[in-house]
């Protein structure tokens, strides 16, 4: 952890996993570049939660709630294990699916304000894009929603769907992170 309320806490990754821990250099530059204004008082989504690393730094700086969606068995035990260590679980909720299966789902009651996807970097672009059409059909993004997508700089720019722009972007490495929001100019509907 860097920051917040769990700030200075280790927190354990799942053995045996595709996860890679986001470095505390880009995490650090991550939330640098959010603000406080996109995590105080957000509802997250983490879409591919590995250790919960990124929803949990949001909760320790301050969002409302979060949601973190992993298929692996071994990093939902982590990210349960990394929120009773932090004590924000009573701000979170844990399920273990896929996340093409999980945005199949209606979408939630209250939709996602911020939205963290860090898949395997092996991931296909299609399935990537598949994953932040859902995203964007409504009912799943606030009118502002922030989009952050970490994937291997080899691969380049997330495949956005219609009416989403890069705000920020960063290469760290290996790691391409994009900002993403909903462009001020599109008529699609929420």
């Amino acid at each position: 952890m860097i920051a917040g309320e769990a700030g200075g806490l280790r927190l354990s990754a799942p053995n045996g996993t595709r996860t890679r821990p986001t470095a505390d250099r880009v995490k650090e530059a991550l939330f640098a570049a959010l603000g406080p204004l996109r995590i105080v008082g957000a509802n997250v989504l983490d879409g591919y939660a590995g250790s919960g690393a990124l929803a949990i730094e949001a909760l320790s700086r301050g969002a409302a709630r979060a949601l973190l969606v992993d298929r692996e068995p071994l990093a939902v035990d982590a990210v349960r294990r990394n929120l009773r260590t932090t004590k924000l679980a009573d701000r979170a909720s844990v399920q273990r699916r896929g996340l093409g299966s999980f945005l199949r789902a209606a979408p939630p009651e209250v939709p996602f304000d911020l939205v963290f996807l860090d898949p395997p970097y092996d991931q296909p672009g299609p399935e990537l894009a598949g994953v932040l059409t859902a995203l964007a059909a409504p009912g799943w993004c606030s009118h502002d929603a922030t989009l952050v997508i970490e994937r291997a700089a080899s691969a380049g720019p997330p495949p956005l769907p219609a009416g989403w722009l890069v705000t920020w972007h960063r290469v760290y490495g290996d790691t391409l992170v994009v900002l993403a929001a909903r462009d001020p100019g599109s008529r699609d509907p929420l």
